[in-house]
């Protein structure tokens, strides 16, 4: 019988990944992490290892338009818009996307949705 947590699983398709994912400069890894109650974004740029900008349901500016909702697919999807708008001030309009070994469907999907929506090219 398979032991393997559900976390666990999760770990290894996200290493499996992250071996193929990089983020440059001109390309920066848009990163999702999602927990059963948030929902958080960040824009890393590996060849220094610095965060670019972030978003979560959690941020000041962002929890008031999003409520309660933010471990759902519309508080997912107002984040993502959130951040490809944070992006495009910034000049990024390309991102290289890792869903961090999630499985791409329900906040993940919407999140990354949203993100196109407003101009984001993945």
């Amino acid at each position: 019988m398979n032991s393997i947590s559900r976390a666990g699983a999760r770990l290894k398709r996200k290493k499996r990944v992250r071996k193929k994912i990089r983020g440059t400069p001109e390309k920066p890894r848009l990163c999702i992490f999602r927990s059963s109650k948030h929902i958080y974004v960040q824009v890393i740029e590996d060849v220094t290892g610095t965060t670019i900008v972030e978003a979560s349901s959690l941020s000041k500016d962002i929890a008031p338009i999003i409520g309660k909702t933010g471990g759902n697919k519309s508080g997912a999807a107002k984040v993502g818009a959130v951040i490809a708008d944070r992006l495009m001030n910034k000049g990024i309009k390309t991102v290289v996307f890792d869903r961090n070994g999630f499985l791409y469907h329900g906040r993940v999907k919407a999140l990354s949705d949203a993100a196109r929506e407003r101009g984001l090219v993945f």
